[in-house]
């Protein structure tokens, strides 16, 4: 019997312990709170007007933990709005642009905008594939600039949304069909913006063709690192990675040259202001009426590289560009001349802003020696750029 008791007051105290680790259980399970997720990035959209053909246009504002805000349009893809912090942590707009749709529409230097299908000057609009002539329309003077009469930068694009916690994109998609402009091919372009969390703009591109074509895609966003559109940037310190550059002719196309920096107003491998020798005497410069060049950027089997950088003393603000191109175009706002509405009042005066623009060369489908820009069915065009912000 002394031996049955203490079995059952074993198994009493062991059903105990079992309650009672089942109720600390059941009673931790009943206060677990799982934490709420919060999106370090955000993205929003409302309407922003309507195409003089009567298409709607929306705005996607893309805005980070940090403050950085990014309006983008889906006509033309524009970046109509981008704020960087100053060295106070202040942040402003420092991309030039227009306050209305129909300023795009009417009259704009590629303000904020994607270019395609060709980024930059084609000689006479003409070019060839496998012996198969091909001409563009052309846009500026004998030759074609930036994509024609209607390039990517005066379409409407498709977007979608999407996010992460410390990520926002908008995805744009436009279908060129063949023989718009006078490109051969229907040629599916997709381009992701992504902002982060860390005040970095993501551009990346893709497009996919049925027929043999040429594309060169870029984005021509017009900076003022001051915030202040009324002043000229020519004290900006600009920084390139670059040996060589592109000399052009009379018509800014390509020589075919690709011409050694070194004791040259073009020489940017250490920091210098815009301003610095912008003025001297030299033929290149008084072709682009200033630099409106391409730069042979190094490094190119590297991928993804730091290739340029700006940065304006007063304010702090230091601009990084990492792309996987193999060049970038400075163009310092040589053709603004106050005919154009300011955004912040008055208008835009000569080189108020400054583009660095990520690119093959200029007229590289009639250059064999430069890299290819011939897109194949079955291959896939991949460029990605990255636009950085800091202060220093």
């Amino acid at each position: 019997m002394n031996r049955l008791k203490r079995s059952i007051y074993v198994l009493s105290l062991l059903s105990i312990a079992f309650l009672s680790v089942q109720c600390k259980s059941e009673k931790k399970k009943e206060v677990e709170v799982v934490p709420e997720k919060i999106n370090l990035v955000t993205i929003s959209k409302e309407a922003y007007g309507t195409t003089s053909d009567s298409i709607a246009v929306d705005k996607y504002t893309l805005k980070n933990e940090k403050g950085m805000e990014i309006d983008i349009i889906t006509y033309g893809g524009i970046i109509t709005k981008w704020t960087a912090p100053d060295k106070n942590n202040n942040y402003q707009d420092i991309v030039l642009g227009y306050n209305t749709l129909a300023e795009y529409e009417k009259a704009t230097p590629y303000f904020g905008a994607l270019i395609g299908r060709y980024g930059n000057r084609i000689a006479k609009g003409k070019f060839s594939i496998d012996g198969v002539k091909y001409t563009l329309n052309a846009n500026d003077g004998p030759n074609h600039l930036h994509g024609g009469v209607k390039g990517f930068d005066k379409v409407v694009w498709t977007a979608a949304e999407t996010s992460t916690d410390s990520t926002a994109s908008i995805i744009l998609t436009y279908l060129s069909k063949d023989l718009e402009e006078g490109y051969p091919g229907n040629l599916k372009t997709i381009v992701t913006y992504t902002l982060t969390n860390d005040n970095e703009l993501l551009v990346d591109y893709k497009a996919t063709t049925d027929k043999k074509t040429i594309v060169n895609l870029t984005q021509h966003s017009y900076f003022n690192l001051s915030g202040d559109f009324s002043k000229p940037i020519l004290d900006h310190e600009i920084a390139i990675n670059a040996d060589k550059f592109v000399p052009v002719d009379a018509t800014l196309i390509p020589t075919g040259e690709l011409k050694d920096v070194t004791n040259t107003p073009f020489d940017f491998r250490i920091a210098k202001t815009i301003g610095k020798e912008i003025g001297v005497k030299d033929e290149q410069l008084t072709r682009g009426l200033g630099y409106d060049h391409c730069w042979v950027l190094n490094n190119q089997n590297e991928g993804v590289r730091l290739t340029a950088s700006a940065y304006e003393k007063e304010s702090g603000r230091l601009l990084e560009i990492f792309s996987d191109e193999p060049g970038i175009q400075l163009y310092t706002g040589n053709f603004l001349d106050d005919t154009l509405q300011n955004k912040q009042g008055g208008t835009y005066a000569h080189r108020t802003g400054f583009c660095l623009e990520t690119q093959h060369y200029p007229d590289s489908p009639n250059q064999k020696d430069f890299p290819s820009t011939v897109l194949s069915p079955g291959q896939t065009y991949n460029s990605k750029t990255t636009f950085k912000f800091s202060v220093k």
